[in-house]
């Protein structure tokens, strides 16, 4: 659907550099990885190098079905939890694992995302809560266990940790990390004023074809690319 000219490299780096702009940069850590429609091939972010300098070249390739291409030593250590996202996951075009504040916050909590906001409205569904462990998710059993808190939503809280986020393709996993942490901010703002009041589920299904659908997230997307531009940022101009 997205950025055609564009490949999935240029797709990944990108959206490394548009998620450090929307409060995911954290030192070298984060990554982002994406996969062509019916293809075993990953494309993700390298290790020791952070979300906001990801060129093109940075993003290493492997097969998902490699047994050994986990131990690279440019793999970051978390890989599993894209690996085992895109096997439980065949409609998964895209993950994203990061540490924004807010949403990482939220994790720490026993609070739930509410129906506050338009943005809250991507994740009617919820999000899930990955609560099995707060340490490092490095093992294929850990992965397998995040992907099955994951289920069929589009957004994980790694509990004490951080956040798994998904999507069709490179745009639609950008669209709702960025929209996940902008959501959890405007709810902590919201409870700061007074009392919350939650959109109607029911509402909240009837806005989200409105809200969110391919022609708007291209045009997000374009939207980010051209901020990059903006800041001088040349290798979004593909």
């Amino acid at each position: 659907m997205v950025a055609t000219a564009q490949s999935l490299r240029e797709q990944v780096a990108c959206a490394c550099r548009i998620l450090a702009l929307e409060g995911y940069a954290d030192l070298t850590l984060g990554h982002v990885s994406a996969r062509a429609t019916g293809s075993g091939t990953v494309h993700i972010k390298r290790k020791g190098v952070g979300l906001d300098e990801t060129e093109p070249e940075d993003v290493i390739s492997f097969e998902l079905d490699d047994e050994n291409a986990l131990d690279s030593p440019e793999m970051h250590l978390e890989a599993v939890l894209h690996t085992e996202v895109y096997r439980a996951r065949p409609d998964v075009g895209a993950v994203v694992h990061g540490h924004p504040p807010y949403a990482t916050a939220l994790a720490a909590t026993g609070a739930a995302l509410e129906l506050l906001t338009h943005d809250a409205v991507l994740f009617v569904d919820g999000v899930a809560v990955y609560d099995e462990t707060a340490e490092l998710i490095t093992e294929p059993d850990q992965g397998h266990a995040v992907a099955r808190a994951l289920g069929s939503r589009n957004a994980v809280l790694l509990r004490n940790h951080g956040v798994v986020v998904v999507g069709r393709d490179v745009a639609w996993a950008v669209l709702a990390a960025c929209t996940l942490e902008r959501a959890v901010r405007l709810q902590v703002i919201a409870s700061s004023l007074g009392e919350a009041l939650p959109i109607d589920p029911e509402v909240a299904r009837r806005m989200f074809p409105a809200k969110y659908h391919d022609r708007l997230v291209e045009e997000y997307w374009q939207a980010w690319l051209r901020k990059l531009r903006r800041l001088g940022d040349d290798s979004s101009a593909s």
